[in-house]
C-alpha cells in the first residue's frame, strides 16, 4: 500500500524551512551565539529550535568538539539536504526579484574596504547616469560574502574564487609597493630596503594574505610598530613618518604625502564573480560589463603605472 510521506505523524508533514535555516546557521558558525546573530534571534531560541528538531528526528545533529558545535554523521546528511534546499530557496528569490527584465532593482557589489571606498564609491555617480533605474549597494568587508545565498550579486575578489557555481572574469592585476613619508631626508638613493626600519602592517588575523607573507619573509616582526585592518589607517600612519607600509599602488600613488620605494613587490590578481544563475539577468549582466570596462580602462592605475604621465621627477621613488 502506498504511504504518503507528507501524511500525519511524519517529519515531512510538518516540515518547516526555518528549522533547516537554524541547523545551517549553527553549522556555518560553530556556536549558538554566532548563529543567533545571523538569524536575528536570541541564543535561547536557537538552542530551543535545535533541540526540538533533534527530538522530532530522533538523532543528534551536533556534538561539541573543542568548544565548537560539529555536525554528527547524521547531522552531515541533514546538512547536505539542507544546503540544497537553501540553494533552491535562493534561486526562487532570484526569480522573484528578476521578473522585470528591464534594468531595474537593486544590484549589490561586495569588495574589500579599500576598493569600495577609493575606487567603486567615486564611480557611483557615473553608474547612476548610465543606469538611472538601478540602485547600487556597495558592501565593504574583508570577508567573502556568499554569492549563492545572495548576500551579494557581484563580488570583486583578490584571489580566484574556487568554490561555488560561479561565473568569473579576470579584471587585471593589482600592484603593491612599499611607501614611506615623502618628506623623509634624502632622495631615493637613501631609501634602501632596510628591514631594520620601523614597519606598519595589517593586524595578525590578516597576516596570511600574500602581500603580508611576502613582507614577513623579509623583516623581523619585532620591527612592526603599528598594525591595523584598515588600509586607510596604514596610509595615514605612514604619511606621518611612523614607518614603512606595503600598500596597493592605486592607493599609495594617490597620496601626496607618500613616496614609493623603487622595489619590486609581487602583485595580486583581481577577479569578478557572480552566481551562474544570475549570468543572464539584465541588471547584473549590465553592471558586470560596466565594471569590466572600468577596470580595463584603469589598468595602468592598478599596475602602478599611471603616475608615469607626471614625469620622472614626480614618480614614486623618483625612478625614471
Amino acid at each position: 500500500m502506498h504511504t504518503d510521506a507528507a501524511g500525519d505523524g511524519t517529519f515531512a508533514g510538518g516540515f518547516d524551512w526555518n528549522e533547516v535555516r537554524f541547523v545551517l546557521a549553527v553549522a556555518r558558525h560553530g556556536t549558538l551565539a554566532a548563529a543567533s546573530v545571523e538569524l536575528g534571534v536570541d541564543q535561547t531560541t536557537v538552542s530551543r529550535r535545535l533541540k526540538a528538531l533533534e527530538a522530532r528526528l530522533g538523532i543528534r545533529v551536533f556534538e561539541r568538539h573543542q568548544g565548537a558545535l560539529v555536525a554528527t554523521g547524521a547531522g552531515e546528511r541533514l546538512l547536505e539536504h539542507g544546503r540544497r534546499i537553501e540553494e533552491e530557496m535562493a534561486s526562487l528569490a532570484h526569480l522573484a526579484g528578476d521578473v522585470d527584465v528591464q534594468l531595474r532593482g537593486v544590484t549589490r557589489i561586495t569588495a574589500v574596504d579599500s576598493m569600495v571606498s577609493h575606487y567603486l564609491a567615486p564611480r557611483v555617480a557615473e553608474a547612476r547616469a548610465r543606469f538611472p533605474t538601478l540602485v547600487l549597494e556597495l558592501i565593504a568587508g574583508n570577508h567573502n560574502l556568499d554569492l549563492g545565498r545572495r548576500e551579494a550579486d557581484i563580488a570583486i575578489r583578490l584571489a580566484r574564487p574556487s568554490r561555488g557555481d560561479l561565473v568569473i572574469r579576470r579584471l587585471g592585476e593589482l600592484a603593491f609597493g612599499i611607501y614611506g613619508a615623502r618628506d623623509r631626508r634624502g632622495g631615493p638613493e637613501a631609501w634602501p630596503f632596510d628591514p631594520a626600519q620601523a614597519w606598519l602592517a595589517y593586524d595578525r588575523d590578516m597576516m596570511d594574505l600574500p602581500e603580508m607573507r611576502w613582507l614577513a619573509e623579509r623583516i623581523d616582526p619585532q620591527r612592526i610598530v603599528f598594525r591595523s585592518n584598515s588600509v586607510d589607517a596604514l596610509m595615514q600612519v605612514a604619511a606621518a613618518g611612523t614607518g614603512l607600509a606595503l600598500l596597493p599602488c592605486f592607493l599609495g600613488d594617490g597620496q601626496p604625502a607618500l613616496r614609493r620605494l623603487p622595489l619590486a613587490v609581487p602583485g595580486r590578481e583581481m577577479w569578478l564573480a557572480m552566481a551562474r544563475e544570475l549570468r543572464d539577468v539584465p541588471r547584473v549582466r549590465a553592471v558586470c560589463d560596466w565594471l569590466v570596462a572600468q577596470f580595463a580602462a584603469d589598468a595602468p592605475r592598478f599596475l602602478g603605472q599611471a603616475v608615469a604621465a607626471e614625469g620622472p621627477d614626480d614618480r614614486p621613488g623618483g625612478v625614471a
